[in-house]
């Protein structure tokens, strides 16, 4: 751990931080776009339920390796991977961006998701590598903020570029914003690097270059080129009614990928050190890593295709969760004997460091009802025909996130970090309660803002608390695993948490439909939101107490409050 923070130690981590944001933004930015990208895909717009890939794909990517990138990130070092996940980042958003199929589609989302991903815990972790934990809250807290702020400016972005271009230019400026923040990042590392950078593979990079150049080509099929009697044979697969991959051009494809891949294994300075990477891969325990990725994607096929309005998860979903229980049964089997685990053994064994987990999956739990319904209930209420409208209601409780999550930061110099949870949650589950009063113009009034503001604030303020708890209790050369451990509980705490409160929700609903048969769909839909919110304020209610208790002794203060007692004694 670095005893002094350097100007270039901190201009590195605003870079981390700035990707961070970007990445983040990309979550929610498809929302938007999807009826588009449905069209560039060939999918009926009735057909919404074949599109749920483009978003589950994204998510499964995100959630799945987040334990194996941050493992690797202990094991092979932060920046490497900070630096990988924003160059697998920016060729999802390339292969997104000239999909035209949906399969090429879903491909360049996981790849994103996966990039994105790998952003979060390197970039935890590199705190925790250049700070001493009473100094980590600030700069923990302002990670934290700018995650979220990312997520505000997210369908905000999307809204820009939708109303100047197509929804191709979302993922193109994704492309360009994951080169430029690739580009930032390796040259501030190679400047803390003490090795003098070696001749670049200028071989590979014409490789490299030749399959950009043709994977582009196989993807657009520029029509100039293809209706041209000489270049267009390049076009003319090989096979009757074969895929665009058995044309030349998709074997010339083909052939350079497996050309790039075979000089970055031999090359003794190749542009990716696929040895390197495949042997830290393997010491970060490939199999392990598998039974968990395979746990978690049947998570997230389970919920995140489900449809919260007719089941729980989806039609497909028991048998996703039958094979996610197996996983899981492999897993704790394979931890117990393998020589060097996915999950150290131990490594979670303090009370804060499962604990931030608990905490974490509550918190997801309660947070998507505030992303989901919060807008729902404006559709239902006074924002009936403008969805900018219900988008700028949500944004009141948004801005007020990141602002809580500096505050938060700051103040784990001074509060104990169970304490500061707390305090938050229970500010946030306030504010839930109040929104589960609302009734039809309760939006009209100002002070609907005050409950809005309080519970985004208070979802802030626990955020870096929960991240200092874990990195306190935990080893350093865990603490890219332990980051990446807290955000996949609360992104489960998400999926599963809509699920469940929209169910809730709805039997309430049909509760209040057989006891007034009378009320109109308006009141109906009222009563579902209202049920959702209180079941929110007792998953933040849960997640304040379980904090309280959990996080009683994580040191993440510069002075303890158990030690100062005992000096004055």
């Amino acid at each position: 751990m670095s005893a002094a923070v350097t100007r270039r130690d901190r201009l590195l981590l605003i870079f981390c931080a700035v990707a961070v944001a970007f990445a983040a933004a990309d979550t929610y930015v498809v929302v938007l776009a999807l009826p588009e990208m449905m069209a560039g895909a060939g999918i009926p717009v009735d057909q919404l339920q074949r599109a749920a890939p483009i978003v589950s794909g994204f998510l499964l990517g995100y959630v799945a390796m987040l334990p194996l990138i941050g493992r690797i990130a202990d094991l092979r070092g932060q920046i490497p991977v900070l630096g990988m996940s924003l160059v697998v980042f920016s060729l999802g958003s390339l292969v997104t961006a000239v999909s035209v199929d949906l399969g090429t589609m879903v491909a360049g989302r996981f790849l994103q998701g996966v990039g994105a991903g790998g952003l979060v815990p390197a970039t935890m972790s590199l705190v925790a590598a250049l700070y001493p934990v009473e100094r980590r809250g600030l700069p923990l807290g302002v990670v934290s903020a700018v995650q979220e702020f990312g997520s505000v400016l997210g369908p905000l972005f999307g809204a820009a570029v939708l109303s100047v271009a197509s929804w191709r230019g979302i993922f193109a400026i994704n492309l360009a914003g994951g080169v430029v923040l690739a580009v930032g990042v390796a040259a501030l590392a190679r400047g803390r690097s003490a090795s003098r950078p070696g001749r670049p593979d200028l071989l590979g990079g014409l490789i490299l270059a030749a399959w950009t150049i043709a994977g582009l080509v196989v993807m657009v099929e520029p029509s100039g080129l293809k209706r041209d009697l000489t270049w267009g044979q390049l076009f003319i697969p090989y096979v009757d009614g074969g895929s665009r991959w058995v044309t030349p051009i998709g074997l010339v494809t083909i052939g350079a990928f497996v050309a790039l891949t075979l000089r970055c294994w031999f090359a003794e300075r190749p542009l990716v050190d696929l040895r390197g990477w495949l042997r830290h891969l393997l010491a970060a325990d490939l199999i392990g890593a598998s039974f968990l990725a395979v746990a978690l994607g049947g998570i997230v096929l389970a919920f995140a295709t489900a449809d919260p309005e007719v089941a729980v998860f989806s039609p497909q979903g028991p048998w996703f969760l039958l094979g996610s229980a197996v996983a899981v049964v492999l897993l704790v089997v394979h931890l117990r004997r393998a020589e060097n685990p996915l999950v150290p053994r131990g490594a979670l064994r303090p009370t804060p460091a499962w604990g931030a987990l608990l905490v974490s999956f509550l918190v997801g739990w309660a947070l998507i009802a505030a992303l989901v319904d919060i807008p729902l209930f404006a559709r239902t209420t006074t924002e009936q025909e403008s969805q900018l409208g219900a988008a700028l209601v949500l944004l009141r409780f948004l801005v007020a996130l990141p602002v809580g999550a500096v505050v938060g930061g700051w103040l784990l110099r001074r509060v104990n970090a169970g304490v500061l949870t707390a305090i938050g949650m229970v500010a946030a589950a306030v504010g839930f309660l109040v929104m589960g009063q609302w009734d039809r113009t309760s939006l009209e009034s100002l002070w609907s803002n005050l409950p809005l503001v309080l519970g985004g604030f208070g979802f802030g303020l626990a955020l870096a608390p929960v991240n200092a708890a874990i990195l306190a209790t935990t080893s350093d050369d865990t603490h890219g695993l332990a980051s990446a451990l807290v955000v996949v509980a609360r992104m489960v705490g998400m999926l599963v948490g809509i699920s469940a409160l929209t169910t809730i929700g709805l039997r309430r609903l049909y509760a209040a439909q057989a006891e007034a048969p009378s009320l109109s769909i308006t009141e109906l839909g009222i009563v579902q939101e209202q049920a959702v919110f209180n079941g929110a304020a007792v998953a933040a209610f849960a997640a304040a107490l379980l904090a309280l208790v959990l996080f009683a002794n994580a040191r993440t203060r510069a002075v303890d409050t158990a030690e100062a007692l005992r000096s004055v004694g």
